[in-house]
């Protein structure tokens, strides 16, 4: 008789002890996707003036475990969360005019096509320059690519840079070619390198009528105070779970010392 009430104490401390244990590791679970939510908006912030940077969103997934105990003490759901995706907003920056004729934003959609290295590129980033050979360039030194697959060379004699709407590029010598934009069926597949340039598997479709505005640059879609405001939430939260996993620690700590000590309890 005796063995079997303590065998029913043994067993309801156990399960008081799981489910301490399982709310720690909600919680922990919950305090690593904060982390790594709190690294995506730090870097919003730090782009929110770079030329065409699109920022991140943080998608996550919940998941649901019931324990062996079916509907008693140890049996409840346990949710565990756990970040999966950084998804790219893909929304436009406002427009911003520069009065520098070298500086191109694309309205819609559409990629500026770049010649890098280690092959074509592609970017929104239209703050491009002039080397020293006269080859229109990104600000990293690649080529900007026109619709038949040559680079842009100005002579020192041409003045008047213009770019029209379609991307046509001339100079007080006539037209030099139409600059190759692109558009891909999929955005979300196209991979970030370096210097707001990505790259791509699937191959581009060729944009016949684009939309560029010349002497402007499109802004970064970050919002600041948004950004901000989710900051601030996030970092509450961070700390309201660190809260509550030193209040089940000190809880966890408390019945082991009742079980090892029950005459003292």
């Amino acid at each position: 008789m005796h063995k079997r009430v303590w065998a029913n104490v043994d067993l309801l401390e156990f399960g008081i002890a799981k489910k301490m244990e399982n709310t720690s590791i909600v919680a922990l679970s919950r305090q690593t996707t904060l982390r790594r939510q709190l690294g995506v908006i730090a870097n919003n912030l730090a782009n929110m003036n770079t030329t065409g940077f699109k920022g991140g969103k943080m998608m996550f997934i919940e998941h649901l475990v019931r324990s062996r105990g079916g509907d008693s003490i140890i049996g409840d759901k346990i949710a565990y969360v756990r970040d999966i995706a950084t998804v790219r907003d893909l929304s436009e920056g406002g427009i911003k005019a520069t009065g520098n004729p070298l500086d191109l934003a694309i309205q819609g959609d559409g990629y500026f096509v770049i010649d890098t290295p280690t092959g074509e590129q592609y970017t929104r980033n239209g703050s491009f320059r002039l080397d020293q050979e006269g080859q229109l360039v990104t600000k990293n030194g690649d080529p900007v690519l026109s619709d038949g697959g040559d680079p842009f060379f100005f002579t020192p004699t041409e003045s008047k840079i213009t770019v029209s709407r379609d991307g046509t590029v001339s100079t007080s010598n006539g037209q030099l070619g139409r600059m190759r934009t692109v558009r891909f069926e999929n955005q979300y597949a196209l991979k970030e390198t370096a210097g707001g340039l990505f790259t791509s598997e699937a191959p581009p479709q060729d944009i016949e009528i684009p939309n560029i505005v010349q002497n402007a640059l499109e802004s970064s879609n970050v919002e600041p105070i948004i950004e901000m405001t989710r900051l601030i939430e996030t970092h509450r939260t961070y700390k309201s779970v660190q809260k509550l996993m030193d209040a089940e620690n000190e809880r966890l700590k408390k019945m082991i010392r009742e079980v090892a000590n029950p005459g003292n309890a």
